[in-house]
């Protein structure tokens, strides 16, 4: 770990950058909210793991990009468990839905466009699904999209081309 580097400083650093991506990946903004203090308690943690082979906003995105995949697939595992039970009558059984889209800052009018937009990016295979994020969303560079994914800069120019082509369809 960079010697003087304090929680706090990391914390105030990027906050805003994880609480996007969070909201970003996850559409909800209390989901988002929640993510983030899970996300910072993991970078929390593991600070004096960080042996500084990338920089530390690097660091800090695999980790909050890492921890939205895994409440993801929680979410499809619960929606899928919930579904199975309902089908062999389980008493009491808890569906549990998507949650509602809620971005904030997205008006009344912008918000089915913008939802219709997520359904599909949502629909993406998780590397292209990252890298559209990164690369529209937050505005990163290809070459720091490439540090966070730990690929080549010309692999993430082939997930964006491949993730653009299947937004388009």
């Amino acid at each position: 770990m960079q010697t003087g580097l304090r929680f706090e400083e990391i914390y105030e650093a990027h906050k805003d950058m994880v609480f996007n991506l969070c909201l970003n990946y996850l559409q909800n903004q209390q989901e988002a909210e929640e993510a983030a203090q899970d996300v910072f308690v993991k970078v929390h943690e593991k600070r004096t793991g960080f042996q500084g082979q990338s920089s530390l906003k690097t660091w800090v995105y695999r980790i909050a990009i890492n921890h939205c995949l895994d409440v993801l697939k929680a979410r499809k595992r619960q929606k899928r468990f919930g579904f199975f039970q309902s089908l062999f009558g389980g008493e009491g059984s808890v569906e549990r839905e998507v949650p509602d889209f809620n971005h904030p800052g997205v008006q009344l009018e912008d918000k089915e466009a913008l939802e219709a937009l997520y359904q599909k990016i949502n629909g993406l295979p998780e590397n292209q699904k990252t890298a559209i994020l990164l690369k529209y969303l937050d505005d990163l560079p290809q070459k720091e999209i490439a540090d966070i994914m730990q690929l080549s800069v010309k692999a993430v120019e082939s997930l964006l081309m491949r993730g653009k082509q299947n937004l388009g369809k």
